[in-house]
């Protein structure tokens, strides 16, 4: 979602409680579009993050200790003059525009107090934070907009600050019924969505939908089809919400795709999109860390694992290729045994048969109903020449079939494999996950050796499993890779614990610590859930899943990595969601 009017508004307000006549104590810009201010305000410390990244610009409180160079760019050493030490002491947003302005009162080179303006201009692609002078004059800016860039709005130093260009549309907090009726009567023909976000400053589409959606009107009516009713209803809804702003009754939202993606966040709830999994937070600061953390992290592993996974895609559409070859093959000897029938039958009737004969009609004398059968000839050869020929063909279509099913299993058990691996890749967190996959894969042939492997094995440490505690209290370990998961099967369980695996379907290992104790069943259900969550049955409902003794689990000599076979197991079938596993205690 965009960071819109609104959610810069609930920002605002949120650091109006919290930082407002704070100290600035440090400065830090940790990359070029992103400043981080260390505010000390009503004796607790407080850090503000400031973003003009044109993929995320945003504001909010941070816990996240950020990377900083060694060398502070030149925009942090001006921000560390001018404003270091000063005083908050205003924080607003002018005309519901996405614009935050921080005034704060410093000391300049001649001892006296001046008041400069930390600007963020929070525009898409053209986001940027600027300091301003009191005098109205720009100090230095993260970015700086040029007459080549921007024949409108120059942004260098020296320069006088000029607002960014308005675009002529009203502030919602200044609703009122003649200009809502006046907007809808200048814009005939128009969707109702579109004419709220683009008549009204600070909505983006997201919210105008759910002005709609709360009026009980389908977004997409165009506005000459709205009854004196309807205009009512929605007037009265977008009313409604804009008087929730003013009395600053904010409900911070995430929504999550089915995948557990972020999809949307938002400082109100969003009954149009309600039916999404969706998680309240306390603040929008929490709510805009959490959001951003799962979408970056999704992104850059993503990002890191892009060539990991066309490997795997790529053997695994050679497996399904193999796969469907072999299938075809079976087909093609699937009557071999007929062969060595008409074979046998032909040496058994040869007095019979003429040479130059095209076919012969015989007894089956193996059917209990002695059916007469045709059995096609080469008319150039004899019928006991006709019958070795038969039998070539039987035998060779025998070794096929004999050498198709080792094929076929060699190939099923690497689908399998390069499933599990394409599983785990989604489940990446770390880099160190992704390098224990990339030397998994090597290990098996799939990546070529390269001389970053030995430094890599030797330096990094290994990745632990991930962690839960059971509602019962019983410890619970999920593996993230093939590697792990003989790991924490075959090395770290202990015969007693319970082992819990997705019935043939590729997944994590999942080990419930018994120490020796009876485990209840809603430990066992939430290790099943764990176990359906990390497989690649994730999207799936009433997955079932095995569980049983570690002392029955075995793992076959030269078989690949996390791959076992298990006797006397139970199955149980569950819905992995979101929420579930969430409630799940991490250790």
């Amino acid at each position: 979602m965009a960071f819109d009017g609104i959610m810069v508004n609930a920002a605002v307000s949120e650091l109006n409680k919290t930082i407002l006549n704070g100290k600035i104590d440090k400065v830090y810009q940790p990359e070029r579009d992103n400043i981080v201010l260390q505010i000390r305000s009503m004796g607790n410390a407080y850090r503000l993050f400031l973003s003009a990244n044109p993929s995320a610009p945003r504001l909010n409180l941070t816990e996240t200790r950020y990377e900083n160079p060694q060398t502070p760019p030149l925009f942090c050493m001006v921000l560390r003059k001018r404003i270091g030490g000063g005083k908050i002491t205003k924080i607003y947003q002018p005309n519901f525009e996405r614009e935050v302005i921080f005034e704060i009162e410093a000391v300049n080179e001649m001892g006296d107090f001046v008041i400069n303006r930390l600007i963020l201009e929070i525009m898409g692609r053209h986001s940027n934070l600027i300091l301003v002078s009191s005098e109205g004059v720009i100090l230095e800016a993260a970015r700086h907009i040029n007459y080549e860039v921007s024949s409108v709005r120059e942004v260098l130093p020296g320069k006088a600050y000029e607002n960014p260009p308005s675009q002529g549309k009203l502030n919602p907090l200044e609703l009122s019924e003649e200009n809502f009726g006046a907007s809808i009567a200048a814009n005939p023909s128009v969707k109702i969505q579109q004419l709220i976000y683009k008549s009204y400053t600070g909505i983006s589409p997201v919210i105008a939908e759910e002005i709609c959606y709360r009026a009980g009107l389908n977004s997409s009516m165009n506005t000459e089809e709205l009854t004196s009713s309807d205009k009512s209803a929605l007037f009265s809804s977008f009313r409604a919400l804009t008087d929730e702003i003013k009395a600053e009754k904010f409900s911070p939202c995430i929504y999550f795709e089915n995948d557990g993606k972020p999809k949307e966040f938002a400082p109100v709830e969003l009954s149009c999109i309600d039916s999404l999994k969706h998680s309240t937070y306390e603040s929008c600061s929490l709510m805009l860390e959490a959001f951003y953390s799962k979408r970056d992290l999704v992104f850059r592993m993503s990002q890191k694992t892009h060539d990991l996974r066309k490997l795997i895609t790529n053997n695994i559409e050679r497996c399904v290729k193999k796969k469907d070859i072999q299938n075809r093959t079976l087909k093609s000897i699937e009557n071999r045994e007929t062969h060595r029938l008409w074979g046998e039958l032909l040496i058994s009737y040869a007095y019979s048969i003429r040479s130059g004969d095209k076919e012969a009609k015989v007894i089956n004398f193996y059917d209990e109903n002695q059916a007469e059968i045709t059995i096609p000839l080469d008319p150039d050869l004899s019928p006991q020449e006709n019958a070795q020929k038969y039998f070539k063909k039987y035998n060779k279509e025998k070794r096929t079939f004999a050498a198709l099913q080792t094929q076929i299993k060699e190939n099923e058990d690497e689908l399998y494999y390069l499933e599990s691996v394409l599983t785990s890749v989604s489940d990446c967190t770390s880099e160190q996950d992704i390098r224990e996959i990339r030397r998994e894969l090597y290990e098996q042939g799939f990546i070529k050796k390269h001389k970053g492997f030995e430094k890599n094995k030797k330096s990094a440490k290994k990745s632990e499993p991930l962690k839960f505690i059971s509602s019962d209290g019983f410890s619970v370990s999920v593996g993230k890779n093939n590697t792990q998961n003989d790991e924490l099967t075959m090395k770290t369980a202990k015969n007693s614990d319970l082992w819990f695996h997705t019935k043939q379907i590729p997944g994590a290992h999942v080990v419930v610590f018994t120490e020796g104790k009876e485990v209840p069943d809603t430990t066992i259900t939430e290790a099943a859930l764990l176990a359906a969550y990390y497989s690649k049955a994730r999207q799936g409902s009433l997955v079932p899943v095995d569980y049983t003794a570690k002392r029955f689990i075995k793992k076959p000599n030269g078989s690949k990595p996390g791959f076992v076979i298990y006797t006397t197991n139970k199955t149980a079938y569950v819905t992995p969601k979101e929420e579930l596993i969430e409630k799940i205690k991490k250790a």
